[in-house]
């Protein structure tokens, strides 16, 4: 059984689905299939692509109002993936953006062998990006992500990037967590390490580097700048790193988010 890919589909810059169609075919040849959520924006911005893939087999798509908080947003698609795949069927929690950028860079080829490498005895799995990776990213959202896995490693004497950006999970394990999952922000993918965090995973990857001139067809050196000395990006990291180090300081207490 070939894994499943599950993507919060949010394309407010309306600049994935040509990456999206370009990737297609790796999909198709290493995914059984894809679970998508469709904010009703996106479906009213972007009509004709979204019929595209309605009328593709390989999707499941799920309606979901664009003010659903992200927390919900992502809650709502993992239930709706956990419960339609089969128990013992991997599934990919991702993003779409990263998925283009893996597949059409260099790191095509490593990316797809992580993939098919991959079987339920190494499983649950967080993809943490390398230090090449990081490298690339703004240093502030380097160093504001770091401060979760510090407070991480000092409450659990874990190493674990709590705000993941490649989670890898069989369904029925996923079935077990979902109800345990409280939190309506962003902070509920740390949420769902929290539950796993005694068995999971780590890989490092150089494939997680960072996406975002690639997606939107700037100079890497002069968006990072941009970002690096933007107020308006930092506020955005810290609103989702201080509720998860708040939920993993509360965690270690109780045991529940």
């Amino acid at each position: 059984m070939k894994p499943a890919l599950v993507l919060p589909l949010s394309d407010p810059a309306v600049a994935l689905f040509p990456h999206l169609q370009t990737i297609m075919p790796d999909l198709k040849a290493h995914f059984e299939r894809a679970f998508l959520t469709i904010p009703d924006t996106t479906r009213e911005q972007q009509p004709e692509d979204i019929r595209l893939l309605e009328g593709d087999d390989f999707f499941s798509l799920f309606s979901i109002s664009s003010e659903a908080p992200i927390g919900d947003h992502f809650a709502f698609l993992y239930r709706q993936a956990a419960f339609a795949a089969h128990p013992k069927q991997i599934l990919h929690l991702c993003f779409p953006d990263r998925l283009s950028f893996a597949l059409r860079t260099r790191h095509r080829e490593r990316f797809l062998a992580d993939v098919d490498a991959l079987t339920g005895e190494y499983l649950p799995l967080i993809f943490h990006r390398s230090e090449s990776a990081w490298a690339t990213h703004p240093q502030n959202y380097f160093e504001l992500e770091s401060f979760v896995t510090r407070v991480g490693q000092t409450l659990f004497g874990k190493t674990l990037d709590y705000g993941w950006c490649h989670f890898v999970i069989q369904a029925g394990q996923l079935r077990e967590i979902i109800p345990q999952i409280k939190r309506h922000d962003l902070s509920m993918v740390a949420e769902l390490i929290l539950y796993v965090q005694e068995d999971v995973k780590t890989r490092v990857v150089d494939w997680l580097a960072w996406e975002d001139p690639f997606i939107l067809g700037r100079d890497a050196g002069e968006l990072k700048r941009e970002r690096e000395d933007s107020l308006e990006e930092t506020r955005k990291r810290l609103s989702y790193v201080l509720p998860m180090a708040e939920l993993l300081a509360k965690f270690s207490v109780n045991g529940k988010g």
